[in-house]
């Protein structure tokens, strides 16, 4: 009788295959009942039949929960934590076809029937028979497949290493479930002295182009953070344009100088950061008429290798004040022009001195009431409660206009790096010396650009540098907080192993077929019995 359910090629692709079955968007319906039916595929397994306590599932927040599915052996003291997410991103993108986004092997087969219709590079794939399409077949539902094959091997064959299989929801959004699961972790070591040897996650490996076929081990994950700003200048009516100055004409500097700035970019290890952008950017008018827009609000995304949030927010300071000197020279040149009086210089302020001239002025009573005002509408999400809370908080105190407020709105992701780390350049060299049984290349990059939980451990800020996202994040410690303290004491490295796809986000997410099922699934067991110690049973296989 064969005690294994996933130890083959096919019965693997039909574990992920049922796995993205079920519909685990974020914030969805799905993504809450999603950790319930895993928790019931997991008890399936012989060991979790003897030992049903060890999967436990632990509140993320909005009825949603983290599994953990724990092996452990009688002799083994380390611990390999098996990082993964279980949401994926929405599939509007999909069009008609959407109804088989969720279904690979349908899905694949109906692209086959209009492969005209994909860009060239996703058509050549689809017509090699090499991938396997559909959402969160890349993104990340085969990571978590090869995590459960590994816990199922490892407690049948009794491998003398603990595995913790822990799988989050919510990475596509704010981290939630990997912020909640922080606590547990730490709990975990703390009260039950449990020892993490290596955070292992099972991010996809991005092809780096069309015609890019190598696989990459990544000893690190880049880091994001969103500098904001809310620009509050001075209504008037259309037809007397220049008794006030358009919050939009101000925002227009800012976001002149934040897109594509090079001030932002980080090089490290022949590796670069991606330029800033803006991720949104509004006025705050409600209805249409002619009055003009007071204020508007913008969003920017920077990713970090080493810079922290205090770093980023006086470049960002920097930045706004020039934008803003910029602005002043234009409207009062404008004004001289027009014969007109200007407003008076706009000013730049942080969200934090914002808060405490508002707090004495209107006592922090008030301010609480107000913030709590828009806390309470749940329509709107963290970003938004952000730029409501500044936005209340100005209209309070309208004489520092017109002004340029900065803040940070979540999330944020610190940057993590373990590529120095013995373990983990040991682990490297192993798995491509292995690789090249499959005539495979595994080249290293320091940080997975796609950006992932992996930032919410092996935290390194002695300084508490992390003070200044804590504190100009209006919505933080209320909706939205991270564990830094805790993230501090879960020191053990990170490395990212994971199955080779393309295009994750896209209607042409797609995973190729030999890398999850037959390469991964080999190179990971061989690399969990080298931790394990078990150097002897990994070459005999």
């Amino acid at each position: 009788m064969n005690r294994y359910r996933f130890d083959t090629p096919e019965k693997l692709r039909a574990l992920l295959c049922e796995l993205v079955s079920w519909d685990s968007r974020t914030l969805t319906e799905g993504e809450r009942f999603f950790s319930w039916k895993l928790q019931n595929k997991l008890s399936e397994l012989e060991y979790f039949t003897q030992y049903p306590d060890n999967i436990t599932l632990h509140d993320a927040g909005l009825g949603r929960q983290v599994v953990h599915a724990l092996y452990e052996h009688a002799d083994a003291t380390d611990t390999i934590v098996l990082i993964s997410h279980f949401d994926t991103v929405q599939t509007d993108e999909y069009g008609a076809l959407e109804p088989l986004a969720f279904y690979p092997e349908e899905l694949t087969k109906k692209l086959l029937e209009d492969k005209d219709t994909l860009p060239e590079a996703a058509r050549i794939d689809l017509e090699s028979g090499n991938y396997l399409f559909g959402r969160g077949t890349m993104d990340m539902k085969m990571g978590l497949a090869l995590h459960m094959q590994l816990i199922e091997r490892a407690s049948l064959e009794q491998w003398p290493i603990n595995l913790l299989l822990c799988t989050v929801p919510d990475e596509e959004v704010n981290s939630a479930g990997m912020r909640a699961a922080v606590k547990e972790l730490v709990r975990l070591q703390e009260q039950e002295g449990r020892h993490y040897k290596l955070f292992l996650n099972g991010e996809p490996s991005f092809s780096q182009g069309p015609a890019d076929t190598k696989e990459y081990i990544y000893s690190g994950t880049i880091g994001k953070i969103m500098p904001s700003a809310l620009f509050y200048g001075k209504e008037t009516h259309v037809g007397e344009p220049l008794k006030g100055i358009t919050a939009d004409y101000m925002a227009s500097f800012l976001t002149h100088r934040m897109e594509w700035n090079p001030l932002f970019r980080e090089v490290h290890q022949g590796e670069s950061t991606p330029l800033p952008v803006t991720l949104h950017q509004k006025d705050l008018k409600i209805q249409y008429s002619t009055q003009t827009p007071q204020r508007a609000a913008a969003l920017y995304n920077v990713f970090l290798f080493k810079q922290t949030a205090a770093e980023i927010m006086d470049l960002f300071e920097q930045v706004a004040n020039e934008a803003m000197e910029q602005c002043n020279e234009q409207y009062k040149a404008i004004c001289d022009r027009e014969s007109a009086e200007p407003l008076g210089d706009i000013r730049v302020l942080r969200f934090e001195e914002l808060l405490k001239y508002a707090e004495g002025k209107l006592g922090k009573n008030e301010v609480r009431r107000l913030k709590q005002e828009v806390l309470l509408q749940e329509e709107w999400d963290d970003r938004e409660q952000c730029i409501r809370i500044v936005d209340t908080l100005m209209m309070e105190c309208q004489e520092l206009g017109p002004a340029t407020v900065l803040f940070y709105a979540p999330p944020y992701y610190p940057a993590v790096n373990s590529s120095d780390n013995p373990l983990v350049i040991e682990s490297i060299e192993f798995l491509q010396e292995r690789a090249k049984v499959f005539d495979l290349t595994l080249d290293q990059v320091h940080y997975f650009n796609g950006i992932c939980d992996l930032s919410y451990v092996h935290y390194k800020d002695e300084e508490n540098h992390w003070m200044a996202f804590a504190d100009n994040t209006p919505v933080y410690g209320d909706t939205y907080s991270i564990p830094f303290e805790d993230m501090r004491k879960l020191t053990a490295p990170v490395l990212n192993v994971g199955p080779f796809g393309k295009d994750a986000h896209q209607k042409t997410e797609r995973l190729h077929i030999n890398s999850a099922f037959k390469e991964m699934p080999v190179l990971l067991e061989q690399l969990v019995k080298r931790l394990a110690g078990m150097d002897q049973q990994s070459k005999s296989r």
